[in-house]
């Protein structure tokens, strides 16, 4: 069923409630079955896997060199674990099974997490076993790190984008594991949430400035946002500040987040549409920006204020040591046939590997704070966002092409027949999972390690 069938069938007021984030130094979550109104009180209660029975989980909220604390409670019948998204963690606190830690054992196990915060920026959560369903359940949530000194706006909020894949009565569709969605674009859901529900209006105030954190917790899909009326700048990506521009459309694929600035300049009593167009011949309206009838708060705004960088070691390009990793397979590529008779579609380097599987010699080995380039080909018909855990990278260049302000980043997104060089200081040790955030293709072949010591 259509998203937009489900939204001529339910109407949500104009004040529906954008979830607060609160500061702790502690959380606890409980990893749960629930039940969740993800398409409107119109229709049944979907069922769902969350956090604190809430999807997304909550905001777990810190300041910048704060000591993050999550004691995880494991309620569910399968084991699991937290990947801190984009964080430069501690190799025991990655979340990564049989890699760097045990999972957590299944009714009732427990595990802490622990560590410190170094650098401010947006950032999420969520499990890094049998990661297709699980965060395709409903098992994510995001972590913002605020600055020392945070810009001063009227309103801070995240947005987490996520797709689900139901039937007419909004049950989930249960076929996690299909090869045709493996070997193709991914799952792909009929339905988009913003913050767990379908949201028909964003209430907004002629003269607000608003920073909006933007999440893309899909398992597959691709975002590509249009703000009519309006022109956000992007002031951080991957949680890592950029020189502010001005963008038509904000691109994020599976793990990706931007923060924006968007100052709410139409008039009182206004309506204009948030758009996505990533899939040309699918495009369809995400919401309504809603403007109250109050009079504006200001009517000039000043200078979108840049955010400081995060410390973060530079590295040294004339003396980098240089790679090639090479991304093959899926529907009209290259893979061998007893690899497709094992449920893996994907390749790096020659070599498809499963999931959990790390009984494999790292990929790549690198000295501890070296200096590292790596070229990401994208030999597929598909669209891969590469995600490295436990570093940041510069993005060096596309198809060749310097990047301008080669901004941090921890995960690429790569077109179909495409390449990027990223280049980073290998100064976290630990094995350290490289794979493509399609979480359908991570889990048949897109996934390999590499080690820092």
């Amino acid at each position: 069923m259509k998203r937009r069938q489900f939204l001529a069938l339910t109407t949500l007021a104009a004040t529906a409630a954008w979830p607060p984030a609160a500061r702790s130094a502690a959380w606890q979550l409980r990893a749960r079955r629930s039940q969740q109104n993800l398409v409107g009180a119109a229709h049944p209660q979907t069922g769902t896997w969350s956090y604190n029975g809430v999807v997304p989980g909550p905001v777990l909220r810190y300041r910048q060199g704060e000591r993050l604390r999550v004691e995880v409670e494991n309620s569910l019948d399968a084991e699991t674990t937290i990947h801190w998204h984009g964080l430069r963690v501690p190799n025991a606190m990655d979340g990564v099974p049989h890699l760097t830690q045990a999972p957590i054992a299944a009714r009732g196990g427990r595990f802490v997490y622990e560590f410190d915060l170094p650098d401010a920026g947006t950032y999420w959560y969520h499990p890094h076993l049998a990661s297709a369903e699980q965060v395709g359940r409903g098992l994510y949530g995001a972590l913002v790190v605020e600055e020392r000194e945070p810009p001063v706006v009227d309103r801070d909020l995240v947005w987490v984008l996520s797709d689900w894949r139901l039937d007419r009565s909004a049950r989930m569709v249960a076929d996690f594991g299909n090869f045709m969605d493996a070997s193709h674009a991914g799952r792909i859901g009929n339905t988009v949430t913003v913050n767990g529900s379908i949201r028909e209006n964003f209430a907004v105030r002629s003269g607000e400035r608003i920073r909006l954190r933007l999440v893309n917790a899909a398992t597959a899909r691709i975002f590509g946002l249009r703000f009519e009326g309006h022109e956000p700048a992007v002031v951080a990506h991957d949680g890592q500040p950029v020189a502010p521009r001005r963008a038509e459309r904000i691109v994020l694929g599976p793990g990706m987040r931007a923060d924006l600035i968007l100052d709410c300049v139409a008039p009182p009593g206004s309506r204009h549409r948030v758009i996505d167009d990533f899939y040309r011949q699918r495009a369809y309206r995400l919401l309504d920006l809603a403007y109250s009838d109050e009079p504006a708060i200001r009517s000039t705004f000043g200078p979108v204020p840049a955010l400081m960088p995060n410390p973060i070691a530079e590295p040294d390009l004339g003396r980098a040591e240089r790679h090639r990793v090479r991304f093959e397979g899926g529907m009209m590529g290259r893979l061998p046939m007893g690899a497709m008779r094992h449920g893996m579609a994907w390749m790096v380097n020659g070599r498809p590997i499963a999931e959990t599987d790390h009984r494999h010699e790292p990929l790549l080995s690198f000295a501890r704070g070296s200096s590292q380039v790596i070229e990401f080909a994208n030999d597929t018909a598909w669209h891969h966002p590469i995600h490295l855990h436990g570093h940041v990278f510069r993005v060096l260049s596309r198809d060749g092409k310097p990047e301008p302000e080669r901004p941090w980043a921890d995960t690429v997104l790569l077109d179909p027949d495409s390449r990027a060089e990223v280049a980073f200081v290998a100064d976290n040790p630990g094995d350290w999972m490289l794979h493509c955030h399609v979480l359908g293709h991570q889990a048949s072949g897109m996934m390999a390690v590499v080690r820092v010591a």
